[in-house]
């Protein structure tokens, strides 16, 4: 097995392209080591140590790291314990995986809301994606629009530049009830 890797913008973050499917369907976000009880993948990369955040995409693994361990140190003990995961046969995540994405959102603004989703799950979702991140929808009131950061992007530096610069900006412009976007915890 060849597990490719990528920097991504967070620089706590790194990439990693084992070859195969990581999750089937959605996403699934360990922002710390307590959240991992139904992750096998994701308790062996904990199990390395100086690991505090891992994020599961379709097909890659991020893991983000304590600001004061080098990656040199770091890689080569998560490269392994992809390796041994995908070598067990285990699954990613054990049972029904609770998938992360958009809030439910029922009310006045129901069709606003429907244009958010549909322009982040086609336009911005894809991108984040190819940085080892997923952006999702958590609300809508007067119109700001509320999103969850996870996997690289959530702590990223250039977060808020890619939230107002990027995605509120293309939000405002096919959505003229949209006038601006936060981000959540």
């Amino acid at each position: 097995m060849f597990i490719q890797t990528e920097t991504t913008p967070n620089p706590a973050t790194l990439k990693f392209l084992p070859g195969e499917i990581v999750m089937e369907d959605g996403t699934a976000d360990f922002p710390a080591p307590d959240n991992a009880a139904g992750s096998p993948l994701a308790r062996r990369i904990f199990a390395v140590g100086g690991v505090t955040g891992v994020f599961l995409g379709r097909d890659f693994v991020t893991v983000t790291k304590e600001d004061d361990q080098p990656w040199d140190h770091l890689k080569p003990s998560i490269l392994g314990a992809i390796m041994e995961h995908f070598q067990s046969g285990a699954p990613a995540v054990e049972g029904k995986a609770e998938q992360s994405g958009h809030a439910n959102h029922d009310g006045p603004d129901s069709d606003i809301v429907v244009q958010i989703k549909e322009l982040l799950d086609t336009r911005v979702r894809p991108a984040v994606a190819q940085d080892g991140g997923d952006i999702t929808f958590h609300g809508f009131d007067r119109g700001v629009v509320y999103l969850h950061m996870q996997g690289a992007c959530a702590g990223c530096p250039s977060s808020t530049l890619t939230l107002k610069m990027g995605i509120e900006n293309l939000l405002r412009h096919y959505i003229p009830e949209v006038v601006e976007v936060r981000p959540v915890a």
